[in-house]
């Protein structure tokens, strides 16, 4: 599957590549980041390769990484308008001021108008609310972002890090007083992070949101730089300490390292390949401090796994899930259908306890 195998984003017509460039390495004001000319070779290749969609934030580097790609584009014409541009707010970039971020109506206009002049366009394709204001009514962050749609500054919106009954919550309203709708959700997924899967990805698919995954290779975890051989000894590119794997996770790794055996692919390969495999996901964020680390990770395009081998990767990484996604997985199913088979699904009854009896 080439970066040029457009998909549509969740119930829209916005079309963007499989894998998104994530761009929160983009700068150097976070001391780990991309120089403005690797960020910008990183840029080059993506999109030479067929990719569309570049997603950031404006606190990502303090707002560099934004001014990276505003300049970047500023200089190549009409290209702006061939790619998928997206950006969040939420995060306040003026220290002492309570409506410099958050999701406030006065705090979602003027983190717009920022990030227009960062970026140097007149629109944002794709603007998300990065994460949950506990203190600002989501109807009112809702007729903010549908008044900067009404406006033309905003094309579409999504959201990232926000509960599944907020979602839904605002899912219903917007569908009842006709805003614009969320058609993405971004959410933190991988083999090392599943839980998203209790309510999260059933609940996008259910309201046609696309799933987005982020942290696909959970920090570097599942990039094959860590092994049981160098336990302890690797550090993190981010924060340059040293990090140390669960038994959990390293079991999940001698499968990981296992399939990428089989496939002749890389380990990173095989994490993404899986996660972008998975039911309700749309484009899967990547992301790459050096143009090698990109190159790498768009490999996993071309990687398409078996039956066999997902299953073992699902196996291996099942999440224990929270009350009642849990529980209904393996429970309801079988109480509901004993033991038939429905939608191609083989059910076996359970037992249930009634007056110290069990039934079946």
């Amino acid at each position: 599957m080439p970066l040029d195998s457009y998909l549509s984003l969740g119930r829209s017509g916005l079309r963007v590549s499989p894998f998104c460039l994530g761009t929160m390495t983009f700068g150097e004001d976070w001391g780990w980041g991309s120089s403005v000319a690797e960020s910008e070779a990183i840029l080059t290749e993506y999109l030479a390769q067929g990719g569309n969609f570049i997603d950031t934030a404006n606190i990502y580097t303090n707002g560099h990484a934004e001014k990276i790609i505003g300049d970047y584009f500023a200089t190549r014409g009409e290209l702006r308008d061939r790619v998928v541009l997206a950006t969040k707010f939420f995060c306040n970039l003026h220290p002492g001021d309570p409506n410099g971020g958050g999701a406030g109506r006065k705090a979602i206009i003027r983190q717009c108008e920022e990030s227009l002049r960062r970026l140097q366009t007149d629109y944002i394709d794709l603007y998300w609310l990065h994460n949950y204001d506990r203190t600002a009514p989501i109807e009112e962050t809702l007729r903010a972002m549908d008044d900067l749609v009404t406006a033309g500054k905003v094309r579409y919106l999504g959201v990232s890090d926000l509960p599944a009954w907020k979602v839904a919550q605002a899912a219903t309203l917007a569908d009842f007083c006709h805003f614009a709708p969320f058609i993405a959700m971004q959410v933190e997924y991988s083999l090392l992070a599943r839980t998203v899967e209790g309510e999260l990805t059933p609940m996008a698919q259910e309201l046609g949101i696309g799933v987005m995954p982020w942290g696909p290779l959970r920090g570097g975890k599942l990039s094959g730089k860590y092994t049981r051989d160098n336990a302890g000894q690797q550090k993190s590119d981010r924060t340059g300490s040293t990090s140390g794997l669960s038994a959990d996770e390293y079991a999940v790794l001698d499968v990981v390292n296992q399939v990428a055996d089989e496939t002749g692919a890389s380990a990173a390969a095989v994490a993404l390949a899986w996660v972008h495999q998975c039911p309700g996901v749309s484009s899967t964020l990547i992301g790459a401090r050096r143009l090698d680390q990109l190159q790498a990770n768009l490999a996993a395009l071309d990687l398409k796994l078996t039956v066999d081998q997902l299953a073992r990767l699902d196996e291996c990484s099942v999440p224990t899930l929270n009350f009642p996604a849990d529980n209904n997985r393996h429970l309801a199913p079988g109480l509901a259908f004993a033991g038939a088979t429905v939608d191609g699904v083989k059910t076996t009854a359970q037992p249930m306890i009634v007056n110290n009896t069990t039934r079946y």
